[in-house]
């Protein structure tokens, strides 16, 4: 495993807490009041291969091995974990720089992409060099399963996913992306800032756990956008369940990478939008949870 700086707050080097105490002026049912608030931190993160500055990302500064993995396979410049033979996160006075010797083969690829850059936008489209790139399948279509997804276990799942979040919990503003198990147990979550970084973190986290991915589903705390497809599909996950609505390219692009996608995930209800049939009423055993802290 590699190892990278713990996150505390310091003008040191090391990595700024993921959360500050604030003052602000609270107004309650007429009452006013100074108190302290816990906020969310959003750091730039420079993504840094083989000494070349790739994108920058605003994000918290946590998990941020998990994230350079998860954004590295889902940006499909890594097509495997081991092509990533060393890392290590700076923090200067400008942001975090996340540093990462590839294999020459994957760099070579990446030199090549970049120097076809035609131009970059703010979210989702950092680094895509042709507007075909917007719409790939970066590896064609996922291998069928054959296992049927209960929305009870969904429900399960939406039942548990609040105890884990602890940024969350502390901050309001912490998007969440979880592994959960076809039973509907969590075990394996990552919060960030931004959804994509959650999502990022996420893939990286069960790529460096060897997490198995065709018995279970992503659940994340936000819409399904294409992007949010996109990874998934790139790390092998079948199934995506978000909380919010999917737009028309994340149903079209999950209809053609046969990905389960479900939106509007609540309690009682479920919205499938792609592969239905994969989707039934067949009742689990809710199961006792332990978070990772």
């Amino acid at each position: 495993m590699l190892d990278y700086p713990e996150a505390i707050s310091a003008d040191d080097g090391r990595l700024p807490a993921p959360t500050a105490v604030r003052n602000v002026l609270r107004i309650q049912s007429g009452h006013h009041a100074m108190v302290e608030d816990e906020v969310i931190e959003e750091v730039p993160v420079a993504m840094v291969y083989n000494g070349i500055s790739h994108a920058v990302m605003l994000a918290s500064p946590t998990d941020l091995e998990d994230f350079a993995l998860g954004f590295s396979l889902g940006e499909s410049i890594l097509a495997h974990s081991r092509e990533l033979y060393d890392l290590e996160v700076r923090h200067t006075c400008d942001g975090i720089s996340i540093e990462m010797d590839i294999a020459p083969a994957r760099f070579m690829a990446l030199k090549e992409r970049r120097r076809n850059l035609a131009g970059r936008t703010g979210c989702g489209l950092c680094g895509v060099d042709s507007l075909a790139n917007v719409t790939r399948i970066p590896h064609g279509r996922l291998a069928p399963t054959d296992w049927i997804l209960s929305v009870d276990a969904v429900a399960e799942g939406l039942r548990q996913l609040p105890h884990w979040q602890t940024m969350r919990q502390q901050t309001g503003s912490a998007h969440g992306a979880a592994w959960v198990d076809r039973q509907g147990n969590v075990v394996c979550l990552r919060e960030d800032v931004g959804r994509h970084n959650a999502l990022d973190k996420l893939i990286g986290a069960l790529s460096r756990q060897k997490q198995a991915r065709p018995d279970g589903f992503a659940l994340i705390t936000s819409r399904a956008s294409y992007e949010m497809v996109q990874k998934a599909a790139t790390a092998g996950i079948a199934t995506l369940v978000a909380v919010s609505a999917p737009t028309a390219l994340a149903i079209r692009q999950a209809e053609a990478v046969g990905i389960l996608l479900i939106g509007f995930a609540r309690s009682n209800q479920v919205v499938a939008y792609s592969c239905t049939e994969r989707l039934g009423n067949a009742a689990v055993e809710p199961r006792g949870y332990q978070p990772i802290m």
